[in-house]
């Protein structure tokens, strides 16, 4: 079945995958820049599949849609994502990221004079800290790079560079959400949200930026040089999804979306809330009840969730959209037994957004789910994962919205930097949590997703609020 077909599905096809490991979508030569940093400079190859069916694929990708796009280098994209390597599930970034954070700290240290405050945290278990030199008080003719001025490879920045992403920082909130307004969005970008309805809100906002991506999942360092454009085109989308997971700070999220979560959970005697154990976590019930979802409400609100975020990409001049699952692991509820509804519940509302709001969309031209499969897990005769999922829904619904889409078992990183390299302007998302401070766990060496992306991308210096001062600017404020 070829590209430019409405469908194309290389997940269940033995013969679609390559014997040996495809070419890489780019080619590094010797940059005669000067520069102080160690790199080199990147260059698109000239391989290109001109056809779809003649090409071998080496991981899971299914596209639909193709057909209907008005713009005809989507599907070129699209072919050039497909010959990605597949991404390396088993590498570094797999497990607690010690070295990457240390990396991290390291830069910071080395560049901005960061030091962690003893005894101070930004909410609980996050260490607080400061910089001794801030972006705007260096010269911004100054070149910094990273890891190191020394390393063999190394991302090159100015100052000037980093103060322009600080710049372009967004926040885009669902006005109609009640108690949503700028003193509580200053304080929630603090990490000063209220456990209860105060976190819930969070659903309902969108921070968005520029966010150069300093390495893929298989934590090997992107070289850049200042010259090159390709990291301005790239913003990272940070939202909070939905999170059954049964913890404190996210308790409206039960009590509002499982409708029986008394029968689920130890219920504290005098308040409305379930029992909490070691100051964070639900006590469930011994032999309780699996949880019982409002399916109706859940997929109004993730729609609604959906509907804001790629609005607000729209908005940001966007044009290829890259998402990945929010809440749809650990958070997605398994313990009590909902995790497969809700994994099809958020492929349905996505899917419904874009055949509804598609045709309004003034900028965004595709989007493409990064969805690596992990874990492969049958249940009821059906593999249970986030790509199975999604494929599912996309395929089974006869998807007819007027944006094409990729679903492909790969890294988000490897797919955005792609992107960004064929002259799209691309985001990325960040499943963020609901206490709104970036990166919230990155120095704990046990890293999420979220925590993943503050040590890949320059995602601290544009979206964490004590290193760059518009995240707290009321102006950057739009309620939509």
């Amino acid at each position: 079945m070829g590209l430019k077909e409405t469908a194309v599905d290389l997940s269940k096809n033995s013969n679609s995958f390559a014997q040996e490991r495809p070419k890489r979508n780019t080619e590094f030569g010797v940059s005669s820049t000067k520069n102080d940093c160690a790199t080199s400079e990147p260059r698109l190859s000239s391989y290109m599949a001109a056809d779809s069916s003649s090409q071998l694929y080496s991981y899971p990708v299914i596209a639909f849609g193709l057909d209907r796009s008005s713009h005809s280098k989507i599907t070129e994209l699209f072919e050039h994502l497909m010959s990605l390597p597949p991404m390396d599930k088993n590498g570094p970034m797999s497990g607690r990221c010690d070295f990457e954070t240390t990396q991290m700290e390291n830069f910071l240290s080395q560049t901005f004079d960061f030091q962690n405050i003893p005894g101070q945290y930004i909410v609980q278990g996050v260490k607080s800290f400061q910089l001794g030199k801030a972006p705007d008080s260096m010269d911004p003719k100054m070149i910094i790079c990273f890891p190191s001025k020394t390393s063999a490879q190394s991302v090159a920045m100015t100052v000037q560079e980093i103060l322009d992403w600080q710049h372009s920082y967004r926040v885009y909130a669902d006005k109609t959400v009640e108690g949503m307004n700028e003193d509580f969005l200053r304080r929630a970008l603090q990490g000063q949200s209220k456990y209860g309805k105060e976190a819930f809100r969070m659903k309902f906002v969108v921070r968005i930026s520029q966010c150069p991506i300093l390495m893929e999942f298989d934590a090997r360092i992107i070289p850049r040089v200042p010259q090159e454009d390709w990291p301005h085109r790239i913003k990272l989308v940070s939202v909070t999804g939905i999170d059954f997971a049964g913890r404190i700070h996210d308790v409206n999220d039960i009590r509002t979306y499982v409708t029986n979560w008394k029968d689920v959970y130890e219920a504290h005697l005098h308040l409305d809330l379930p029992l909490v154990r070691y100051g964070r976590d639900f006590r469930r019930k011994v032999n309780g009840s699996l949880g019982k979802l409002d399916t109706d409400l859940v997929l109004k609100d993730l729609m609604r969730m959906a509907r804001l975020r790629l609005r607000a990409c729209d908005n940001e001049e966007v044009q290829i959209v890259v998402e990945t699952g929010i809440g749809l692991g650990v958070f997605a509820g398994a313990t009590i037994g909902i995790d497969e509804t809700v994994r099809a519940l958020s492929a349905r509302a996505i899917r419904k957004v874009l055949e509804e709001d598609g045709p309004t969309y003034r900028n965004i031209r595709a989007v493409v789910f990064a969805l690596p499969i992990f874990d492969v897990d049958y249940r009821n005769g059906k593999r249970q994962d986030t790509y199975q999922a999604f494929a599912d829904e996309f395929n089974e619904s006869n998807y007819q919205g007027p944006i094409p889409v990729l679903i492909a078992d790969q890294d988000m990183h490897r797919l955005t930097v792609a992107i960004a390299r064929m002259d799209f302007n691309v985001s990325e998302l960040n499943p963020a949590d609901s206490h709104g401070v970036f990166g919230e766990y990155w120095q704990n060496r046990g890293p999420a997703v979220e925590e993943k992306l503050a040590l890949t991308t320059v995602g601290l210096l544009v979206q964490h609020h004590l290193i760059n001062q518009n995240v707290l600017d009321p102006s950057n404020y739009h309620f939509i």
